[in-house]
């Protein structure tokens, strides 16, 4: 008995298992498809019951065709059936598992395991019958033995078996997941054994020190479920149930939320909608590493719900999903990244026996969720377009029509017009990395249009927002409701760097001074939403000599203690988000991705950084930003800024020696200025040729921007 009992384990009637809610109560069964040597006591139990009841109640019976055909779909997956063996003279049970053969008919060989003398055990234990396996069921057969020996056991099926128990939610068996188990400062490592949408099961080892006395179990514990790449799950739970023995433990634990907060909470969430056909929902389980198909409920550009059975749910709330799949009447597919953060039992007349589970987007690749954006936009209204193929000569006659382009503007786009044609056919070619439009047209009449743009790391800018003014009232508040309904969608995923959103406007400019002017207003936080305004103008460069600054006046290259007395100025005169969107601060000044990724698409986009000093005091820090003619077509991303912090002794005249030394270097003839702050212009008696406000929200606080836009667009 020596490897029978190295092998083996003894299972005795009667045994029970610690309870900490109740003590008296019976354990639970716990069955999967591939049952687990910890389970088999479960098992017993519930067959010797059974067996005792036979004469009043009788399961559901199986005949004998069905059983082979479960006992070959066993042997087609590998996996394995039980045997249940008596002792020959005392009240004692053991369990072994075994590999059934192919079954044709009447004739059952099963293969011992290879490492048990089993004939040193059938000197002592007696056949008893067979357990199969089956979903949520255990099928019990009691068939005739044939013959056995050291390898094979045949048997003679019996005409019936008999369903003898089924659990209210399968368990699902895991594969190579490393439990970690948290209470009061004391870790404990393991495995997970099996789980289902409400409980875990988890095998825990002590190492010295530690005994599960440590473990109270009438307190709340933490749980970290992981592999070698990644952790899937972390969440509180209760003990349910738990044994040990020695160094092993096993643990039983029910998380204690349905729901979790992945994200600050937003007033405005994105829409749902209910899509026909509704795509699929297809992911690995990373604890059972099996594919799962599941049918979308609802959908956003945020987030999805799907419905599972009651008794076969794999979803809980907390667990992530690396790679999840979003499929279309299997035409087209997007790739996400996603997280379950909650599991809502439906009402019976619903459908009782069904689970609903919201689940997160916490990623997802630009291009797959502008195309996932843009059909839900489709789907509330059909006339609403994002980062669809565009006519650009219709787009070109909007821009006339709508008084977009007005004389003074074209006189700079006429000169230029053959290379700003080639930027518009980049910008409009598929390029959601790095810009995205929104169109709201008729029978290809486009009749609202408005462009966003990621130049700064993570800020986009809103720019080109026009409108016919037939329809004004409404095309020019969709594609703006559009861009909200992006905002909202997009913020929180990382491959859009959408931190900020920023746009520049003439404050004579009305549509645009009571949106975005009428937010910041509304919002008075400066930094959720703040205006700064500059003075524009352009310097051309008529000087045939070559320039040179005034004695005592030094122009380099900027160093980070300049940007750092940059923002220490702004702070103080304005306290807004301006330096942090435009990639101002010092930790951000470095921070230039963007220019590989314009480069991609045919474009291009520099920046470079000056300091302009008198007898080493900083007056003014000085952005070269270049990027291609039409990009924007006041020539706002292809400018020199200028942040004046000490106007003294900082005239007119040198500025210009400056613009001049920048256009000699980056061989420009004309350049756009942007001054700021606009009130030095003034001061200086700078002529220049308009103001513009450059409007900067923070995205992930922009709730009350959205309240505010809600009012305007309730005219809809």
């Amino acid at each position: 008995m020596a490897t029978a009992k190295k092998n083996l384990k003894l299972i005795a009637p009667g045994t029970q298992t610690s309870d900490p809610q109740n003590k008296n109560s019976t354990p639970q069964l716990d069955v999967s498809t591939q049952v687990l040597e910890e389970e088999k006591l479960d098992i017993y139990e519930v067959t010797q019951r059974k067996s005792q009841d036979r004469d009043q109640e009788e399961g559901k019976p199986v005949n004998k065709n069905q059983l082979a055909n479960k006992i070959n779909y066993i042997n087609f997956r590998d996996d394995t059936l039980l045997i249940n063996l008596k002792h020959r003279n005392y009240h004692k049970t053991i369990t072994l598992f075994a590999k059934p053969q192919p079954c044709l008919g009447d004739l059952l060989d099963c293969l011992w395991p290879e490492d048990e003398d089993i004939l040193q055990i059938l000197k002592f234990y007696e056949f008893k019958n067979i357990l199969i396996p089956d979903g949520q069921k255990l099928i019990m057969v009691e068939p005739e033995v044939i013959r056995t020996d050291k390898e094979t056991i045949s048997l003679l099926l019996p005409d019936n078996g008999y369903e003898i128990s089924s659990r209210t939610t399968m368990r699902h068996p895991c594969k190579n997941i490393t439990a970690q188990l948290i209470q009061s400062s004391s870790l404990f490592s393991g495995t997970l054994l099996d789980f289902n949408a409400g409980s875990f099961k988890i095998e825990l080892k002590t190492a010295p020190p530690q005994t599960f006395e440590w473990i109270n179990p009438e307190s709340p514990v933490n749980l970290i479920l992981s592999d070698a790449g990644e952790t899937y799950y972390t969440g509180e739970c209760k003990i349910i149930r738990q044994t040990s023995c020695q160094d092993t433990g096993t643990y039983i634990l029910k998380p204690l939320k349905s729901e979790i907060q992945r994200f600050k909470h937003k007033e405005f969430r994105s829409h749902r909608y209910e899509l026909t056909p509704s795509p699929n929902i297809i992911f690995r389980h990373p604890f059972t590493k099996k594919i799962f198909d599941l049918k979308a409920i609802d959908l956003s550009g945020s987030g999805f719900s799907v419905e599972e059975d009651k008794h076969n749910a794999v979803l809980l709330p907390g667990l992530i999903l690396p790679k999840l799949e979003l499929s279309f009447a299997n035409s087209f597919r997007f790739q996400c990244r996603a997280q379950v953060v909650y599991q809502k039992g439906l009402d019976a007349d619903k459908g009782g026996s069904r689970i609903k589970c919201g689940l997160a987007l916490l990623d997802m690749d630009i291009q797959d969720h502008v195309k996932l954006v843009a059909l839900l936009d489709q789907a509330k209204d059909k006339n609403s377009y994002i980062c669809n193929n565009v006519n650009l000569d219709e787009l070109w006659n909007f821009f006339f029509d709508t008084g977009f382009i007005y004389p003074d503007k074209y006189a700079f786009i006429q000169k230029n017009k053959d290379r700003i044609r080639k930027t518009y056919e980049r910008l409009y070619s598929n390029n959601p990395h790095i810009a995205r439009h929104f169109i709201y047209q008729d029978k290809g009449r486009i009749l609202g249009h408005m462009v966003m743009i990621r130049f700064y790391e993570n800020t986009w800018l809103i720019q080109h927002h026009a409108a016919r003014k037939s329809s004004r009232n409404k095309a020019g508040l969709v594609v703006l409701d559009q861009i909200g309904r992006m905002l909202n969608d997009s913020n929180r995923l990382y491959s859009l760097h959408m931190d900020y959103v920023i746009t520049y406007y003439r404050p004579d400019n009305k549509f645009p001074s009571r949106v975005f002017g009428g937010a910041a207003k509304s919002i008075n936080d400066p930094k959720v939403c703040s205006i700064d305004q500059f003075a524009y103008y352009h310097h051309r460069n008529t000087s045939r000599q070559r320039t040179v600054l005034p004695k005592g006046w030094e122009f380099s290259a900027t160093r980070s203690e300049d940007l750092q007395e940059l923002e220490d100025f702004y702070e103080h005169s304005s306290g807004g988000l301006m330096l942090d969107a435009l990639d101002l601060k010092v930790d951000k000044c470095d921070c230039d991705s963007l220019a590989a990724q314009y480069q991609r698409a045919g474009l291009t986009r520099e920046r470079h950084f000056y300091s302009l000093k008198k007898n080493g005091n900083l007056k003014a820090v000085i952005t070269a930003v270049l990027s291609d003619l039409g990009l924007n077509l006041s020539d706002l991303t292809n400018c020199i800024k200028v942040f004046v912090l000490d106007p003294k002794e900082l005239t007119s005249d040198v500025l210009n020696t400056i613009f001049s030394l920048l256009s000699e270097k980056f061989q420009r003839k004309e350049m756009a200025i942007l001054l700021y702050p606009a009130s030095y212009a003034d001061a200086q008696i700078i002529v220049y040729e308009k103001l513009y406000d450059l409007w900067v929200c923070r995205v992930k606080s922009s709730d009350e921007y959205f309240r505010y836009l809600n009012r305007l667009l309730r005219f809809i």
